[in-house]
């Protein structure tokens, strides 16, 4: 809950990183408000069924998604968030990505999130490339300079 120390936005952000590896739709838009305004990419929402509609559409396309988050910067009801997730592109053929990118999430005083802003750009990879294979804790991957 907002105002956020290092501690509880770190732990505020790998909540959400849990909660996104579920695939489940349902489960990740308890975390918004109601009325959670969203940008994902080129994509503008608002509301929990647009949100969770959204995510539908996106773990249809996107399988064997895993996803890592890390703490950026925070502020009292606000933090950023540097992601990475590996996906196979069910609409390109199954070809494995990655996806780079940061988040900007402000949250209500209870805790939901009321606002995410989402910049991301995919990578095709290969096979050999990925780095959250299977049974990977993503915690654990190194992740090297060039990718932050």
């Amino acid at each position: 809950m907002p105002p956020f120390t290092a501690s509880t936005a770190h732990a505020k952000v790998k909540a959400a990183q849990k909660l996104w590896n579920t695939q489940s739709p349902s489960a990740v838009t308890k975390a918004y408000t109601p009325t959670c305004i969203w940008r994902n990419r080129s994509t503008f929402l608002q509301g929990s069924a647009a949100i969770e509609a959204f995510l539908e559409q996106k773990w249809a396309k996107e399988k064997n998604y895993r996803l890592r988050k890390e703490l950026f910067s925070f502020t009292d009801n606000k933090i950023a968030v540097q992601f990475w997730y590996e996906y196979q592109d069910a609409s390109e053929g199954m070809k494995w990505k990655r996806c780079y990118g940061l988040e900007d999430w402000t949250f209500d005083a209870d805790g939901r999130m009321r606002k995410r802003m989402m910049s991301g750009n995919d990578v095709e990879i290969g096979e050999g490339k990925r780095w959250f294979r299977e049974g990977a804790d993503v915690d654990g991957v190194e992740i090297g300079e060039e990718h932050w």
